[in-house]
């Protein structure tokens, strides 16, 4: 069970190495083909009378043109995703940007996206609630700054919901590959918890996938609690099932919010 091929989603409005990293190393690992997109919104240009002249949209025309091709150039410019390329995809376009990159999914098996800082540019950066909402795909969020794609730790963020068990089932590829794989769930009622727990591990089992269990009464907050026990048992990837509505810079994940993506470097899979 592998990733065949991998979609990056580049941010044409920023650098994107941390993001481009892990993809190469992911790549490496799986013997993944790897295609590069991108997509540009034009930004309107306001003027004083509201007219907007010819010579306005060939400015507007031109700076997607330049987004667009510094993302290109970044993505063939990485040495070590080279021997990885399947291909590139420029994308103008006056639609959403996580609708774009998330109907282009179906070319790929794993979506990798930056989080990005918290006033992102979202006419070259997809919201990242709205793609892993609508991709149809599971997607490897990259945070900003250094992070690793060497997934020896992985800690599951466990809640009984159909989110959640699709996301353990897209993440099989990444949890064979785990030194050590913890399922966590904050709970209320330990014992409750402890049933739907223990059929995961004995499902992960049959898939050659041996797991500890961890059941926490929450502190604080849920978020706290899983970020706590995330640090303890050194987790360099969260896999959680994301769900909720999608809203411009607000998404929701059940027990699991962008705090808990941000707040480490680490990365996290999503599916939804």
């Amino acid at each position: 069970m592998t990733y065949s091929t991998l979609m990056v989603h580049l941010d044409g409005g920023r650098a994107n190495a941390t993001l481009l990293d892990v993809t190469a190393t992911l790549a490496d690992q799986y013997g993944s083909a790897v295609i590069g997109i991108a997509a540009c919104q034009p930004v309107p240009i306001g003027t004083c009378d509201g007219y907007l002249g010819g010579e306005y949209a060939v400015i507007e025309r031109d700076i997607v043109a330049d987004e667009l091709a510094r993302a290109k150039t970044e993505f063939h410019a990485h040495e070590r995703l080279a021997k990885h390329v399947r291909e590139w995809r420029s994308i103008p376009t006056l639609a959403n940007i996580a609708h774009v990159v998330a109907e282009n999914a179906r070319a790929a098996d794993l979506v990798i996206t930056s989080a990005g800082p918290g006033f992102a540019d979202l006419a070259t950066h997809a919201d990242t609630g709205d793609l892993i909402l609508r991709a149809g795909r599971p997607v490897l969020v990259v945070p900003d700054g250094a992070a690793t794609a060497t997934f020896e730790t992985i800690m599951i963020a466990w809640t009984d919901t159909r989110e959640c068990r699709r996301a353990i089932s897209d993440a099989l590829p990444m949890l064979h590959a785990a030194d050590r794989v913890v399922i966590v769930e904050v709970a209320i009622d330990a014992i409750e918890a402890r049933k739907p727990i223990d059929d995961v591990t004995a499902w992960l089992a049959r898939h050659d996938v041996g797991a500890d269990k961890i059941v926490a009464r929450m502190k604080g907050t849920s978020i706290d609690t899983l970020a706590g026990i995330a640090n303890d048992v050194e987790a360099d990837l969260v896999v959680a099932g994301a769900y909720g509505h999608s809203r411009i810079r607000e998404w929701a994940f059940g027990g699991v919010t962008r705090d808990l993506l941000l707040r480490d470097r680490r990365c996290t899979l999503l599916s939804h």
